[in-house]
């Protein structure tokens, strides 16, 4: 907590009860070659919380846990937001990981009342096989429960609720850019989920290949999202637009309001 030039190098942990890794409000730290085994069943067994934390590398890691692998963090509500390190996650990089049978592949979420920015986020050649939910998941209606656990009914109860103010309490994502991901077997392929008075905006998809997915790719509450040389094998739709103003796919931009969702062949 609060430490400065940390090197975790070399070791391996095993069932941890809670969160196995947790750095807070560190500095130029640097985690290397750790490997941790947590049990599938383990809920809250994640393997690396990384919150409120600057100048970090993780790499050459193996993590295998029954909740988050990697998490980033920056404090919750409010006790987020009065530190100076916390509140937000921008200027993260992440290369060359695999993911085997994780819940969720790549997993941004937050909700109403935490606020921050999630900014600045470049993800580059990605590997995931067996992903039983989303292989990509943007989620601002975040409601406390894990993959699959939550109803289709719960979540559309929370977004039918009435339309708050912009605040500091507004969560925010922009400026994302993934590309060159492959993705064999998925519940789902992608989903944004925005508020409708913050949407998720400029974020940027490119050369993905997602094969075996029982759904498409579903668009929400969205601006300025890119889609360029993405391809999807699924029997389902493979693009369904909700929501969405500039949505750019392979060059030509929808633009899309009404009621009934626009479907989009890629």
């Amino acid at each position: 907590v609060k430490s400065k030039r940390v090197l975790l190098e070399g070791v391996t942990f095993k069932n941890s009860p809670s969160w196995c890794l947790h750095p807070l409000s560190c500095e130029h730290i640097t985690i290397h070659n750790v490997k941790v085994f947590n049990p599938w069943y383990s809920q809250n067994g994640d393997a690396l919380d990384l919150e409120s934390c600057k100048n970090a590398l993780i790499i050459n890691n193996i993590f295998d846990a029954g909740d988050d692998a990697i998490c980033i963090k920056s404090g919750k509500d409010e006790d987020g937001r009065k530190s100076e390190m916390s509140g937000g996650v921008k200027n993260v990089y992440v290369t060359d990981c695999t993911f085997l049978g994780t819940d969720v592949g790549l997993r941004f979420k937050s909700t109403r009342g935490r606020g921050g920015v999630v900014e600045g986020i470049y993800i580059h050649n990605i590997n995931m096989i067996d992903i039983p939910h989303e292989a990509l998941l943007f989620d601002l209606f975040y409601g406390g429960k894990g993959a699959g656990e939550e109803s289709e009914e719960d979540l559309e109860g929370r977004m039918k609720s009435s339309i708050p103010a912009v605040t500091e309490e507004t969560p925010a994502f922009r400026d994302i850019h993934i590309t060159n991901v492959t993705c064999k077997g998925a519940g789902r392929a992608m989903f944004f989920n925005g508020l409708p008075e913050m949407p998720i905006r400029n974020v940027h998809v490119k050369d993905v290949v997602v094969t075996d997915a029982k759904q498409g790719i579903v668009i929400s509450q969205a601006e300025n999202i890119s889609i360029e040389n993405v391809k999807i094998e699924t029997k389902g739709t493979p693009l369904q637009v909700q929501k969405a103003k500039g949505l750019k796919v392979n060059g030509k931009t929808y633009n899309h309001s009404a009621a009934k969702a626009l479907n989009i062949n890629l």
